[in-house]
């Protein structure tokens, strides 16, 4: 198992700045979203990252992470998904499970909970995700057997929800919503959740 982290946004609506740089307990988000990972259990993470790439690089410490440049991050988050899945293959990966930098109230416990409903699930063709209320949610777990189908489907700001709502039936959920907040870091209102 792999983990993606989505960390390449502009932060269009924060007046152009990157979510991965944002400050958050005195560090760069993106840190932080990988300690949370880290803590949850993942050893192999991939980042991608986007816009000001070059400076996430400079200014985060993201030792062991595999840090994956996707050139087309502002097409959205699905062009982001797509370069993140591309560079898991070769990997033996079996499954990836993807978080997004932008949502620091998800912790480790919520990760650890979807995958260890992915040990139970089998391998490359589970898909799980965490949720909130009964409400599908972050981090998202998909077998290898649906990167095809999700990397087809994924464009715009959508990333994987086309595929997902296909394949609702399949999906198991893990209720998280007493463990963590899934609120993201959009606006300049949003800034008030980082410390």
């Amino acid at each position: 198992m792999a983990a993606l982290l989505l960390a390449a946004g502009g932060g269009r609506r924060l007046g152009g700045r990157p979510k991965a740089l944002l400050p958050h307990r005195g560090r760069p988000l993106v840190e932080h979203a990988v300690a949370v990972l880290r803590a949850a259990g993942c050893s192999r993470i991939h980042v991608v990252l986007g816009a000001e790439a070059a400076t996430v690089r400079a200014r985060a410490e993201l030792p062991g992470c595999v840090l994956v440049d996707n050139p087309r991050w502002a097409d959205g988050m699905g062009s982001s998904l797509r370069a993140g899945l591309e560079s898991l293959a070769g990997t033996g990966a079996e499954a990836a499970l993807v978080s997004l930098v932008d949502q620091p109230g998800i912790g480790p416990e919520a990760v650890a909970r979807v995958l260890a409903a992915y040990e139970s699930a089998g391998a490359g063709k589970a898909l799980v995700a965490a949720a909130y209320g009964g409400e599908r949610g972050h981090p998202v777990l998909f077998g290898a057997e649906h990167w095809a189908g999700i990397a087809a489907t994924a464009t715009g700001d959508r990333g994987a929800r086309a595929y997902l709502k296909a394949h609702a039936d399949e999906i198991t959920l893990v209720e998280c919503g007493d463990v963590a907040r899934p609120y993201d870091i959009d606006t300049e209102a949003d800034l008030a959740h980082l410390e």
